[in-house]
């Protein structure tokens, strides 16, 4: 089966794979089924005029499999490589889907932030400290030994929180946090992760900086 995926070129560097957290999913979701794919850089300052004609919006990422039609949202694209290669599989049980969910909008409301006492830092610290005692309960992963769709879509937004806040904020997840801190460390160091991720941290913190500054 042919697959073409449409992901985020580096802001500044259209050769170089982005920083884009829901096409890392994808990519780590087609690299954990070991399923070959053929990607296209798209460059957010100058996207080419094909990619617009079969996705006006212009969003990424994008799928097409064989000669079947470009399908988009990182959900929608998960659920059809789950069903097309269901093994391995990366189903979660329902009842862990929803499992750190909140963490990246509570990340990026503490990112913008400009006022230390809107309570946007401590409630981080509450969707980080809920996702340690699920994993202090059920780790190492959020469904227990093996690794499942709800870590690939969390390690890439944990990757950007990392990064961003320590370097717009000087900020770090707290040591207490010992079971997320391992979490990120596993995730992190799987092969899928290093060949997925912005090849270097100042990729995502250009992706970020145009929101922190705004």
């Amino acid at each position: 089966m042919a697959i073409e995926i449409c992901v985020k070129a580096a802001v500044g560097a259209p050769d170089v794979l982005g920083d884009c957290p829901f096409c890392q999913r994808v990519l780590l979701t087609l690299e954990e089924k070991k399923v070959s794919y053929k990607t296209h850089l798209i460059s957010f300052d100058n996207k080419p005029e094909w990619f617009l004609e079969v996705n006006p919006d212009g969003k990424v990422p994008l799928i097409k499999f064989d000669d079947e039609k470009w399908v988009s949202d990182s959900d929608v694209i998960v659920g059809i490589l789950e069903e097309k290669f269901p093994e391995p599989s990366l189903s979660t049980p329902p009842e862990f889907a929803s499992v750190g969910s909140k963490i990246f909008p509570k990340f990026v409301a503490f990112l913008k932030s400009k006022d230390a006492n809107d309570g946007s830092e401590q409630a981080l610290l509450d969707e980080l400290k809920a996702l340690d005692e699920h994993l202090k309960k059920n780790g190492p992963y959020v469904n227990g030994e093996k690794i499942s769709a709800v870590d690939l879509s969390l390690g890439p937004k944990l990757y950007h929180l990392e990064v961003a806040l320590g370097h717009f904020k000087k900020w770090t997840v707290p040591e207490s946090l010992a079971d997320v801190h391992n979490y990120t460390k596993l995730l992190f160091a799987r092969e899928s992760f290093a060949k997925t991720k912005a090849p270097k941290e100042e990729y995502v913190i250009a992706g970020w900086a145009p929101k922190v500054n705004a």
